[in-house]
């Protein structure tokens, strides 16, 4: 039989190398395997792992390559538990496949069947993204997962400083795991325990314990904090510590807030070979400007490899009533605006004219600064409306951005002693300010935009948000949303969007709607193709809209022109958290 090349394994067996290839075959395979890179001439190497081996014997029955019969005997069995093993994953997908029991938990305490067929999933594969809804129990997930399979402990748990807590209290409440909450940020004695929660903050001094191959499973809670790569401290730790474990748990339902690039990042953390290098994950994915080309393939490609699982509530048979989403204009305070308008204008012209780093930076500044003002702007407005949802009986959970904000959200509403989860407050002091507002002792609880991921039991308590300050990502006012719109809430979910006419406000709004389709598409590829923009483009509607500006000003007569555009005066834009 004619062959066309050589296909061997090589380095111990880990690795398939094809090499001596015809010309013609050498394009074809560039073709079909997008990974490799169109200018390599050979040999060409590929992983050994189940999927490559089903993917390259499916190439040799096209082109038939030299091997020993070790060799083929090597790859035709990869091939084959790769068919079983997708098989019994898509059966444990169906609706009537019956779960085993898990032991472990407390008395009372059960594990629904969709979480079930995730722990089997994960079993199974030993790398899972849980995308399931807000509201759908993935805590209780990990939770289950960590009792059915023995060889998961002692396992570690990554999540957000405020999380700690609430991690311990339903590990314990649900199981008889044994949890201990990491108290520092480097090594010490560690008292015997099931499960290790640490703070992300903490880990980048845990690297070394975590090569040591102590920890046999890893849940990430939020993975989408680590959506930089390893490029940090606390990125590079998690890195350590996912190579050195034989399970990766993420848990979220919102894996990237901005781009699906962000996507390569989060999955390094749960499976690196699914997406490859970034090169290869570049060429296969990306457009020219960086942007996943088609979003909706790749969130099917991750599907079918069964390393990402989102289910609906609808999915589930839990139906919950439908969350209204309610833009209301209110009254700003125009000199708040007007006392930046002559500085973003200035650094509209240095975002369009100055060097690279002068654009992006201009950029930035421009944003923080038009963001801010814009907030406070409408800061008594906000407060007003949200006195009057208290004064109707509805608790309300306040939602900003900026310190200075919420300094006259406090002010304005001191009476109704406001709790406050941002940014400032130690884990410790957010836990507290929460069970002020679960116990009634306030009926309004400030949160930051990007605070609310995970915190839980707030629908016992209230079904209205007022987004007071918005963000650029529709991913981080949804987190919050489902932290009301989850089982347990007996009432209609109400999400308020208090705008302004002026600021940043209506750029952003524009954007809410658009910059969502490249992440809902990989979550959810069923949705249908919508126009992306890019953060760049973003910040592009805020110098754009005062260019437009600067224009209009210079048509005016010079006498209309007032005195403070020649020397502005530099607005204090304090803490973004």
């Amino acid at each position: 039989m004619r062959t066309y090349g050589e296909l061997r394994l090589i380095e111990g067996g880990t690795a398939w190398e094809m090499s001596s290839l015809e010309p013609h075959v050498a394009i074809r395979l560039k073709h079909i395997f997008p990974r490799v890179p169109k200018q390599s001439t050979g040999p060409f190497r590929f992983p050994r792992d189940l999927m490559h081996a089903a993917d390259l014997d499916w190439f040799l029955s096209r082109y038939p390559l030299a091997m020993s019969d070790g060799d083929r005997n090597a790859l035709r069995g990869g091939r084959l538990d790769f068919e079983m093993q997708q098989a019994e994953m898509e059966r444990i997908l169906l609706p009537e496949y019956v779960p085993p029991a898990v032991v472990g938990l407390r008395e009372g305490q059960k594990v629904r069947h969709y979480q079930m067929q995730a722990v089997e999933l994960l079993r199974r594969r030993r790398s899972l993204l849980l995308g399931d809804e807000g509201g759908l129990g993935k805590t209780y997930t990990a939770a289950a997962f960590l009792c059915a399979e023995a060889q998961s402990l002692p396992a570690a748990v990554v999540c957000d400083p405020h999380m700690q807590k609430q991690w311990k209290d339903k590990l314990t409440a649900f199981t008889h795991l044994r949890v201990h909450i990491i108290t520092k940020a480097s090594p010490y004695d560690l008292p015997p325990a099931d499960v290790y929660v640490f703070r992300i903050s903490q880990i980048g001094g845990w690297a070394d314990i975590f090569a040591t191959d102590f920890f046999k499973a890893a849940v990430f809670d939020e993975p989408q904090s680590l959506r930089t790569g390893t490029s940090t401290a606390k990125g590079a730790a998690a890195k350590v510590l996912a190579n050195h474990v034989s399970y990766r748990l993420g848990l979220t339902a919102t894996p990237i807030y901005g781009y699906g690039i962000e996507m390569h990042n989060v999955m390094q953390f749960i499976d690196d070979t699914v997406l490859g290098s970034f090169a290869d994950f570049s060429r296969e994915w990306t457009d020219d400007m960086g942007r996943i080309g088609n979003p909706k393939a790749l969130g099917t490609y991750l599907r079918e490899q069964h390393v990402l699982l989102r289910r609906l509530k609808s999915d589930v048979g839990l139906e919950l009533p439908k969350v209204s989403r309610i833009i209301e204009y209110v009254d700003f305070d125009a000199k708040a605006v007007q006392s930046i308008e002559d500085l973003a204008r200035v650094l509209a012209i240095r975002a369009t004219t100055g060097t690279f780093v002068e654009r992006g930076q201009a950029a930035r500044e421009l944003d923080m600064m038009v963001r801010q003002a814009t907030g406070l702007s409408k800061a008594k407005a906000v407060a007003q409306f949200v006195r009057l949802m208290v004064e109707a009986g509805e608790p309300v959970l306040l939602v900003g951005w900026h310190r200075a904000v919420y300094d006259i959200w406090l002010e304005e509403l001191a009476d109704l002693r406001p709790a406050m989860y941002t940014g400032s407050e130690t884990a410790a002091q957010k836990n507290k300010e929460k069970d002020r507002f679960l116990t009634g002792d306030t009926d309004v609880m400030i949160m930051s935009l990007r605070s609310g991921a995970g915190i839980d039991d707030l629908q016992f308590r209230s079904s209205v948000v007022v987004f007071g300050e918005l963000d650029w990502s529709p991913g981080i006012h949804q987190q919050i949303i489902w932290r009301l719109d989850r089982e347990g809430q007996e009432d209609p979910v109400t999400a308020f969007f208090l705008v302004s006419e002026e600021g940043s406000d209506p750029p952003i709004m524009d954007v809410l709607g658009i910059k969502a389709s490249e992440a809902n598409q990989i979550v959810d590829p069923h949705l249908g193709v919508q126009k992306v923009d890019d953060d760049t483009t973003n910040l592009g509607r805020l110098v754009e809209r005062y260019l437009q500006k600067v224009s209009k000003a210079s048509k005016r007569p010079a006498s209309t022109v007032p005195a403070a555009a020649m020397q502005p005066e530099v607005a204090t834009t304090g803490s973004l958290f």
